[in-house]
């Protein structure tokens, strides 16, 4: 149920000492840490490594945050031989002297994803009640004890639960650790116009088809920031858009020089004689500040003038978690037409559009 709803969490934050391998890396070294076969501890800690790596086999996203020096605690993943999780396999590695809550935070902005995203494993109590208390939105599960049982317990709590499965789940960590060096990128950049540029993104827009429509029913059902109306459909539903004629849809797609982001949007659009109704619009949150949202509305623009509209229309419908997309329809020209606490409505003649200089190249399939 909690998969349906889109309620997933999407990103494992794991501590070190004590979590990863037995003891302290500052005080016992590399050689006095416990990790590996043989030793009862060690063996506990080892399987820890073990669910992060299926975890993350399933697309969920691996960070660290741990309170150490960055060079020590990063010492036993290059040089350890009994490590199974590797620098290559962290998206985000936090590793300093500051409160974990903090740290969590610039993790989840890093990422671009939410709280209510992230789990938190860590084996001290005191770390695990601060984080509930600073960040009641993180998962923070109690660990007993022994840490023979910290996996099974891990996997027992059901977070990371899906409904559907498909290659771009596996390839999704590696789409988040991409995004990730886009950040630090962009932190270095003063000119947020030669940063995309310096991108050199490709944008494809795709009607439905059989090959994406577990992914998009996968999308619809995860998206809750960027999600103008939070409606979701099933696969069996997507089959039945993809044959409608009055239906307009659209996977949307972007490649950069850093990587493949695989699928990070979907619309579906209502097609009348003078007036197309944006009944979804929903984009992967990792996209923010692209510019995506514009060459997507530019696409929506130029299908609709060719079939007589002049006109589109689009609601928001506000959730505990879209606030991000309140001002959606305004920062793109729409007009508000109707408002009241449970859904707005906006407006845009299209008939004098003025496209924009979008960075990105563009092509359309039909």
């Amino acid at each position: 149920m909690a998969a349906r709803l889109g309620k997933s969490r999407r990103c494992l934050i794991l501590d070190l000492d004590n979590t990863l391998w037995g003891g302290v890396i500052g005080d016992d070294g590399l050689e006095g840490i416990l990790i590996g076969n043989g030793d009862p501890t060690a063996e506990a800690h080892l399987q820890v490594q073990q669910t992060a790596l299926d975890l993350r086999d399933r697309g969920v996203v691996l960070a660290v945050s741990s309170k150490n020096e960055d060079i020590t605690a990063r010492q036993p993943f290059k040089d350890h031989p009994d490590m199974l999780l590797r620098e290559e396999h962290i998206a985000v590695f936090q590793a300093n002297w500051s409160d974990k809550a903090s740290n969590i935070k610039a993790i989840a902005e890093t990422l671009s994803l939410g709280l209510e995203s992230m789990v938190f494993l860590d084996d001290n109590p005191a770390e695990r009640m601060q984080v509930r208390r600073e960040l009641p939105e993180v998962a923070v599960p109690e660990l007993p004890s022994d840490p023979a049982l910290y996996a099974r317990t891990l996997v027992a709590a059901g977070y990371f639960e899906a409904i559907t499965f498909s290659e771009e789940d596996r390839k999704r960590a590696n789409f988040y650790q991409d995004n990730a060096r886009r950040a630090q990128i962009l932190n270095q950049s003063s000119d947020m116009d030669a940063y995309l540029k310096s991108l050199d993104m490709k944008i494809t827009f795709t009607p439905f088809d059989v090959k994406g429509r577990a992914r998009i029913a996968q999308l619809i059902s995860k998206s809750n920031q960027f999600n103008l109306t939070t409606k979701r459909y099933t696969e069996l539903d997507i089959a039945e858009l993809e044959e409608s004629s009055s239906i307009y849809t659209r996977q949307i797609r972007l490649r950069d020089s850093l990587g493949d982001n695989g699928m990070i949007s979907v619309v579906i659009c209502k097609k009348n004689s003078d007036v197309w109704e944006i009944d979804s619009w929903l984009m992967s949150c990792r996209v923010l500040g692209r510019r995506v949202e514009l060459a997507t509305l530019e696409d929506i623009v130029i299908n609709a003038k060719a079939s007589g509209a002049t006109r589109l229309v689009g609601a928001y419908i506000p959730t505990a978690r879209n606030i991000i997309v309140k001002d959606h329809y305004k920062k793109l020209g729409f007009i508000k037409t109707f408002s009241d606490a449970k859904i707005e409505f906006w407006e845009l003649d299209i008939k004098g559009y003025v496209f924009n200089d979008v960075p990105m190249s563009v092509e359309r399939i039909y």
